[in-house]
């Protein structure tokens, strides 16, 4: 495998966000412009007709993560039950079994809920509910997320959802009762979307605003074949963790440094002293997590950004991501702990103790994390022992052990099933703790890159986490190439 070629194509590919994996919940709402006469409608409809999955659920096809499959199979069921036709009556049915397996399997999820879901499921609930598609038992088991939501709902500044707020985001939760809370004039954002959710986009056009045309315009702009992803285009995401992945590699050509230049440019111009920068490049909500990843990628890149900006996410015992989230980021602090540490703060630093003594408290059987934003707890525990490797050893050195006595016989890792992707966060921060001196087995690193460089390449399984499970392929194929930059360097 030619690793600088292929860094050279990801470099002159990566920075449109397009490339990001569809999301059957957010179809699913494209899906309900058919009953506007919509052409996008109705190729979201057959999108869904075609991507039901063998127990009939919808979601990751990949592995079964039932926040994903519970969320995705509830707006496809409504949709297909509002709009669909006589030939969709056997997938009802066949989904409505698929729905009551996932409701048991909700407290077995390891990371917890998908983006929303508190919000989301309780109306999805009263809808299926009033189509007569779900059973009355499943009301009675998810009957505590109506009290999530609501508690949710009583902390909104002053009671109102603008682009302003969080929960903007899932502006879709509101349901047909629940328009009074919308802040109408202000809800969308400069492109036309709802806080750059489809789905919120689809619900503004369908029920808000039906047929507005800068929503209609934006849904058209990120569909493909009428199923369109999670949220889109993810500019600044994907191009701030590529560059934090290839700077973590270390020791690219002028060559490839150059075409690093432009992409820095960008992160650096939609930078927002005091704020930070959101995963969008024209989103409104800045958060904490893009915040710290994209300060620490352009500090190690050799440009200059205030370190303000991410204390302003300091808050208690921790850093937030986002206000009003229901429960921290892991990944968020480490990030931050590690954008500290490349700004030249020590370990006695009053608020690095804190990031420390917070992680500390968070660890998972004293070894490892898991984290909201995402499904494996490989990705926050290597990013953890690279934020930490030969400056805050203790914290993680039962991390490291973990990672290397859960390496598969092939040399791959993975927490639900062997992945490329995982495969590699483990690599670079193995890489990157004997690069600080400390012994890691050759032979770990070389079969792991051995498996490795045999898959390699696209697609891989969807292990993000947002409203539902998504891939971020640029972002992945990044770690990948860096982690094998790193197994052959050392």
């Amino acid at each position: 495998m030619d690793l600088q070629t292929s860094i050279r194509r990801l470099l002159e590919e990566v920075g449109p966000g397009q490339q990001i994996t569809r999301s059957a919940y957010d179809t699913a709402w494209v899906a309900r412009l058919a009953e506007l006469g919509d052409p996008l409608g109705e190729q979201a409809l057959d999108w869904l007709r075609d991507h039901q999955l063998a127990d009939g659920s919808w979601g990751a096809a990949e592995l079964c993560y039932h926040h994903d499959r519970l969320i995705c199979t509830l707006a496809a069921m409504t949709a297909l039950a509002r709009h669909g036709d006589e030939r969709d009556m056997a997938r009802l049915r066949r989904a409505r079994l698929a729905v009551e397996e996932m409701a048991r399997g909700l407290r077995s999820d390891p990371a917890g809920e998908t983006i929303g879901f508190e919000l989301i499921l309780p109306s999805l609930l009263a809808e299926g509910k009033q189509l007569d598609i779900l059973s009355t038992q499943l009301n009675g088991e998810l009957s505590r997320f109506h009290q999530y939501r609501k508690a949710k709902l009583s902390r909104l500044p002053d009671r109102v959802i603008d682009r302003r707020v969080t929960v903007a985001f899932s502006t879709e939760m509101v349901g047909l009762d629940g328009l009074g809370l919308l802040d109408v004039d202000n809800l969308q954002e400069s492109n036309g979307s709802v806080a750059y959710s489809p789905s919120s986009t689809a619900f503004f056009a369908r029920y808000v605003r039906p047929n507005d045309p800068a929503a209609r315009k934006y849904l058209e702009s990120v569909a493909v074949d009428g199923a369109v992803p999670y949220t889109a285009p993810i500019d600044v995401f994907e191009r701030g963790w590529v560059l934090w992945n290839l700077a973590l590699a270390g020791n690219l050509d002028s060559d490839l440094a150059a075409l690093c230049q432009p992409h820095l440019d960008f992160l650096e111009s939609h930078w927002t002293p005091g704020r930070g920068i959101p995963a969008v490049s024209n989103l409104t909500l800045i958060d904490g997590d893009t915040t710290a990843l994209v300060y620490e990628a352009l500090l190690r890149w050799g440009r200059t950004v205030d370190v303000q900006a991410v204390l302003h996410y300091e808050q208690g015992d921790h850093f937030r991501c986002f206000d009003l989230e229901a429960n921290p980021s892991i990944s968020t602090n480490i990030h931050v702990l590690s954008a500290l540490r490349a700004t030249g703060w020590g370990v006695q630093h009053p608020v690095v103790r804190k990031v420390l003594q917070y992680l500390k408290k968070t660890k998972t059987l004293q070894m490892f994390w898991f984290d909201k934003w995402h499904a494996s707890p490989y990705y926050p525990t290597a990013h953890a022992i690279i934020a930490c490797a030969g400056w805050a050893d203790w914290l993680v050195d039962d991390a490291v052990y973990w990672l290397e006595t859960t390496q598969n016989g092939d040399g791959s890792w993975g927490y639900y099933r062997p992945t490329a992707e995982e495969t590699a966060y483990c690599l670079q921060a193995l890489c990157a703790w004997k690069r600080t001196g400390k012994q890691v087995s050759d032979q770990i690193l070389k079969r792991g890159a051995a498996w490795l460089v045999g898959h390699a390449d696209p697609p891989y399984p969807p292990l993000w986490i947002g409203k539902s499970l998504y891939c971020p392929v640029w972002v992945v194929r990044s770690a990948i190439l860096s982690a094998l930059w790193m197994a052959e360097a050392n």
